[in-house]
């Protein structure tokens, strides 16, 4: 089996280009079908935002089908000068491309290394595949391996352990200040990008209501319509401070907009209760001021940061394990298809050699008619056995290993012509 990944990545592909290279998911049925036939291939196709990937096994190696073919199909799909893209793009075959795949499930080849979302990526692509028909033998075995070896990378090392994003850490944050949420209220300030995300996070805490103030009323109302909250007059923001126990904090205001002496005017009418403020805009939007670390709890991007980078680095040190359990799994998973594909033809060589060794020996025995006594025979047969196991210890031996390389496809036909063994 012939297998090979052309694609690009967030490492060596600009984003405008990524996105022009991506595959809409409504459309990858009939690209999938489309590609499968023009490639006589199985196909996959993995396009997230930080990657365009299209995998192809064939069972044979037609010229037609090599990566400067798979590049002028994706140039013409996405009608861009091949020229433009192939700088882009990198290619592999074989055990390389079955490598690069399992690291890049594992989240090894991620952006964020141990993010999680890539491997349900990568099944869903193959899901897609398989339901389009584009798959076959090899890529359904080859997809679901790759997704039990992420599995394995991520339960036994610590390489996924901890949050990396702002948001994740900031809900985190919030989680040790307060252990239920059904009787909790934020408030969201501002509209920025970041604090929508971050937002989307705290959602899942099911908090009693949400409330959004924003010096846009028309921007307020839309936020809150998104995340089913209620919009307040950014004339009334003392109040709704007053009210809440979250703060999600990112306007962008040039200056600060809560002082430290407004928010005290704004403390003795909370009743006590705790305050948790994620200032993730830059610049801040509270007075760091503040923070008293015993009812108000305000933590700012710097802060999440600085506990992301913590994470990053705490995985760092399980990256190593994560590689070796992906090439153990890698060659694991290159023995059992060499097994699957080539135990047949060894099969069939052994047993070719053993009628020919057979039909010699009676040939043998029959012209030296009475000369030979039963230990010389046994002695003659060893013999041949011994030199037949020598004589096949190579071409054996050289299918293993070409398929453990994956060039499995050109050395299986070269033994069948060597030794004149029918399919």
């Amino acid at each position: 089996m012939n297998f090979r990944v052309v694609g690009c990545s967030y490492r060596n592909a600009p984003v405008e280009l990524r996105e022009k290279l991506a595959f809409r998911e409504e459309s990858l049925p009939d690209t999938l079908a489309d590609l499968s036939a023009q490639l006589g291939s199985e196909t996959v196709i993995l396009s997230t935002c930080n990657r365009v990937e299209v995998y192809v096994a064939q069972p044979v190696e037609p010229e037609a089908a090599d990566a400067a073919k798979i590049i002028q199909l994706l140039s013409e799909y996405h009608k861009l000068p091949a020229e433009e893209i192939r700088k882009h793009l990198y290619a592999l075959e074989n055990s390389e491309a079955v490598l690069h795949l399992f690291r890049v499930t594992a989240s090894l080849d991620s952006l964020v290394v141990g993010e999680g979302q890539i491997a349900a990526q990568v099944r869903a692509a193959y899901e897609i595949a398989s339901k389009a028909g584009s798959t076959g033998p090899f890529l359904n075995i080859l997809f679901p391996t790759a997704v039990r070896a992420a599995k394995r990378a991520r339960t036994e090392t610590g390489i996924s352990q901890g949050h990396v994003s702002v948001s994740s850490v900031a809900v985190d944050y919030v989680r040790q200040v307060f252990d239920r949420f059904d009787d909790k209220t934020i408030l969201v300030i501002g509209a920025g990008k970041m604090g929508q995300l971050t937002l989307k996070h705290l959602r899942e805490l099911e908090p009693r209501q949400i409330l959004v103030t924003n010096r846009s009323p028309e921007k307020a109302a839309e936020v809150a319509k998104n995340c089913g909250g209620a919009a307040v007059p950014w004339e009334q923001l003392d109040e709704a401070l007053s009210k809440a126990d979250i703060v999600l904090s990112t306007t962008g205001a040039p200056e600060m907009i809560v002082t430290k002496k407004r928010f005290d005017t704004i403390k003795h009418r909370r009743g006590g209760r705790s305050l948790v403020i994620l200032d993730i805009a830059v610049p801040r939007d509270f007075d760091p001021a503040i923070h008293d670390g015993e009812g108000t709890f305000l933590f700012n991007i710097d802060d999440l940061k600085r506990i992301r980078e913590q994470t990053l680095q705490q995985r760092q040190k399980h990256i190593q394990p994560a590689e070796q359990i992906v090439e153990l799994e890698r060659k694991k998973f290159l023995e059992d298809w060499s097994r699957r594909k080539n135990g047949p033809l060894i099969a069939k060589l052994t047993s070719d050699f053993e009628s020919k060794r057979q039909a010699v020996l009676a040939h043998l025995f029959t012209k030296l008619n009475g000369q030979l006594s039963d230990a010389d025979k046994a002695y003659i047969e060893g013999a041949f056995r011994l030199f037949q196991n020598q004589l096949l210890h190579g071409p054996i031996d050289a299918l293993k290993e070409a398929s453990r390389e994956g060039t499995n496809s050109a050395m299986t036909e070269m033994v069948r012509k060597m030794f004149r063994l029918s399919e």
